[in-house]
């Protein structure tokens, strides 16, 4: 046990300059080593295009093989929310559209994408939930409904991201085509 603990420095010498150097030496180099590292930081990574797909796996292989004939392979973030655009629009949850815009602001800021690509596809259940549950039933109704649905998500974006390029499929269960739908705002 050390004696000294109560006593007071007045009464008591103070520590020799050995004992205060052996003690703060290790901090001063610890400082300065520490000053002179630099940040860690990421490394910067770019793609193309943030992708926004329905959660379905009945079309994963044909997403992937669509997106690499666009030459996007590996050059793409991945969304997936039941739904696709129906997500976007916030209906009927407002947190799938608020996990939407966190996604793309994370990439649009992070890997510097100009570009989002929405699928939405035919035989969809989130739209049979939600909309209609016979929906898949009539192919035009289906087709104009999801059509509706991706231009509100078009405006959504482009009013929020102007400079992004905006590109809308639906896609075919049977033989995974995939079909271009051309914004009507």
């Amino acid at each position: 046990m050390n004696k000294n603990i109560n006593q007071c420095l007045c009464c008591h010498p103070l520590p020799s300059r050995r004992h205060f150097l052996k003690s703060f030496l290790p901090g001063v180099v610890a400082f300065t080593v520490l000053q002179s590292a630099t940040p860690a930081q990421a490394e910067v990574h770019q793609t193309k295009a943030l992708v926004l797909s329905c959660i379905d796996f009945r079309f994963l292989t044909a997403e992937r093989y669509f997106l690499k004939s666009k030459n996007l392979t590996d050059e793409y973030d991945w969304t997936a929310l039941a739904g696709a655009s129906l997500a976007v629009t916030g209906f009927p949850h407002k947190a799938d559209a608020e996990a939407f815009w966190d996604q793309l602001d994370i990439s649009y800021r992070l890997h510097h994408i100009h570009k989002v690509i929405i699928i939405d596809h035919q035989d969809c259940g989130a739209y049979a939930m939600m909309i209609d549950a016979n929906l898949s039933k009539d192919p035009e109704r289906e087709l104009q409904v999801h059509t509706d649905y991706l231009n509100q998500a078009y405006s959504s974006i482009r009013s929020r991201y102007p400079d992004i390029e905006i590109e809308l499929y639906f896609a075919t269960l049977n033989q995974a085509e995939f079909q271009q739908v051309l914004p009507t705002i």
